[in-house]
């Protein structure tokens, strides 16, 4: 294992449950223009975080991966919006420029599943959770901040999930 730097943590999940209450707490603190980044094979719990994410938000649209229509667009009562991005069937980032992800962040804040393939198209600040397989119902997941802001967002994460230090 890697030794992570001071804009990083890592967390073992054991179970999808587990894995949906993360994205609840970052959900419930996420901003207006947030970037959360998704990177994870198949089956790591990707479409389960944002679940999370987005009822935390304060979404009540029922949450499904946009795997063919490439973006889902989640409302909250306030008329806010979530935008929710698959990249697993776009090859690179040239092809995501026609999603005008600037324009869509701008709206609300974003979350995008597979973001390793698109990753030259997106802000270079942002949360990036990479998440992997350990065991049938685990999943370990590694939080990482890009700028300052979102040093302070993770901060947050981790009182959330944790407490205060």
């Amino acid at each position: 294992m890697p030794i992570l730097d001071p804009n990083s943590f890592e967390f073992l999940s054991r179970s999808a449950e587990q894995t949906r209450r993360v994205g609840i707490r970052l959900g419930s603190i996420l901003e207006m223009t947030d970037l959360v980044c998704l990177e994870g094979e198949l089956g790591t719990g990707k479409t389960t975080f944002v679940q999370g994410l987005a009822s935390g938000w304060g979404s009540l649209d029922a949450v499904s991966s946009p795997t063919f229509i490439l973006v889902n667009i989640y409302r909250r009562p306030d008329g806010q919006r979530l935008a929710h991005l698959d990249a697993y069937r776009l090859s690179g980032p040239d092809e995501a420029e026609p999603l005008d992800l600037d324009t869509l962040l701008r709206r609300g804040p974003m979350v995008v599943e597979w973001s390793e393939r698109i990753a030259a198209a997106l802000p270079d600040e942002h949360l990036w959770v990479q998440m992997r397989h350990v065991a049938e119902e685990q999943r370990g997941m590694q939080f990482s901040a890009k700028g300052p802001h979102y040093r302070d967002l993770l901060q947050d994460l981790h009182e959330h999930m944790f407490g205060a230090a």
